[in-house]
């Protein structure tokens, strides 16, 4: 019994480390566009499935250099290997989602990626290079 409360503890922490390493990618990635604001004003994507494909595109590409300096996983696997896959991209979804519902408050200019589902297509990428790349 003690085994079991462990491990689903240790997992309870995998994910939301995980999510917070996803939503600090996602968050640099953000002001990264923020730095870039003149060009990606003018880029604007309309079609939502468009937006996600090119977030999930984007979110890839940041795992795989992210591989480059962290080569390993970040948790060794437990005994739910795999979960954090879904989990963790919902949790750096909502917390872009949030980040962009603070901006929007402060009058600020809310991007794309600040929406539930361009940072979950981002998180998301980012975890799928990582779960089938990293060593």
């Amino acid at each position: 019994m003690g085994d079991l409360l462990l491990e689903l503890l240790l997992l309870l922490l995998e994910l939301v480390f995980e999510a917070l390493f996803e939503f600090a990618l996602a968050a640099v990635f953000d002001l990264l566009v923020r730095a870039f604001a003149a060009f990606f004003e003018t880029v604007e994507i309309n079609d939502s499935v468009l937006a996600f494909a090119g977030y999930s595109f984007l979110g890839a590409a940041t795992g795989a250099v992210s591989l480059f300096i962290i080569p390993h996983p970040l948790f060794h696997p437990s005994r739910f290997h795999g979960v954090s896959l879904l989990l963790s991209p919902i949790l750096a979804g909502l917390g872009m989602q949030q980040l962009g519902l603070l901006l929007g408050t402060k009058a600020r200019t809310v991007l794309q990626i600040e929406s539930f589902w361009n940072g979950f297509a981002f998180a998301l990428g980012v975890a799928v290079v990582r779960f089938f790349f990293s060593k």
